[in-house]
């Protein structure tokens, strides 16, 4: 029985291939706009909890390396061009959050990278494809198989196109600057109410695009664009906040309108 027992048993590769082979990988390259290998995407995806409960098989960890160092040069780089009158005490909290686990766990999410990360069983009983740790790594991960596949100019382009948002609304308060908490704090303030969010997508499934309005007493006083609900929403929020900032006076004079309506 012991010899028939072992004779059945699925190895470490066969198990590596059975599960990736199991999750259409399209939508995630499509993301990406690039093609990988299945052997560099699978190694990618490949978290070491998978690898080490099958054999002990290679895992990301040195893709991770590999792209952490591509993807901070590059937010370096498009921070340094996006805002050329920022020193560098400003710049560098600027990076440190947009590379931080939080900033990578969110555009992760965008791309719904969760379903596609190869997990031993617990962490998958304990939400590993949700955990920003887990999110962040992989994506790094994925940045530094393509470079090995395509070079430093394509993976700088995906990096880029991933991280636009963050980049061109990047702020030195770090990851936990929360613009729909300001503005509703802004709003607190002077006895508005709570504001709503109008979102609305378009486009192919895998490649949606979201518009979010940010209502304050009825009227639109923040627009948002992305490829994720909820920093569409944030910039939304942002732009309301701007409003606020700029023009005081006009809240008042809708809340008393409003008030005696």
């Amino acid at each position: 029985m012991s010899r028939r027992s072992k004779k059945n048993r699925v190895s470490g590769e066969e198990a590596w291939n059975s599960a990736f082979s199991e999750v259409d990988h399209a939508p995630l390259l499509e993301w990406l706009g690039v093609e990988l290998d299945d052997e560099l995407l699978r190694l990618a995806l490949t978290h070491r909890s998978f690898a080490n409960e099958h054999d002990y098989l290679p895992n990301n960890e040195r893709l991770e390396f590999l792209g952490d160092a591509v993807l901070g040069l590059t937010v370096a780089t498009k921070l340094f061009e996006i805002y050329p009158s920022s020193s560098e005490s400003v710049l560098s909290p600027m990076r440190a959050s947009i590379v931080s686990r939080y900033g990578l766990a969110d555009v992760a999410r965008g791309i719904e990278l969760g379903k596609y990360v190869l997990l031993g069983k617990g962490e998958l009983h304990t939400g590993g494809r949700d955990k920003e740790s887990i999110l962040a790594d992989t994506t790094e991960a994925l940045f530094g198989a393509i470079y090995r596949q395509h070079g430093f100019e394509a993976a700088r382009d995906v990096i880029l196109k991933l991280f636009h948002e963050k980049l061109h609304n990047a702020t030195a308060h770090g990851h936990r600057q929360d613009w729909k908490t300001v503005l509703q704090e802004r709003l607190a303030e002077r006895g508005i109410p709570m504001v709503e969010y109008e979102t609305t997508s378009e486009g192919p499934e895998h490649d949606l695009e979201f518009t979010s309005y940010a209502i304050i007493l009825g009227e639109s006083r923040g627009r948002g664009v992305a490829h994720n609900k909820k920093l569409a929403e944030q910039e939304a929020a942002r732009e309301a906040v701007a409003f606020i900032q700029k023009h005081p006076e006009a809240l008042v004079l809708e809340q008393q309108t409003h008030d005696k309506a």
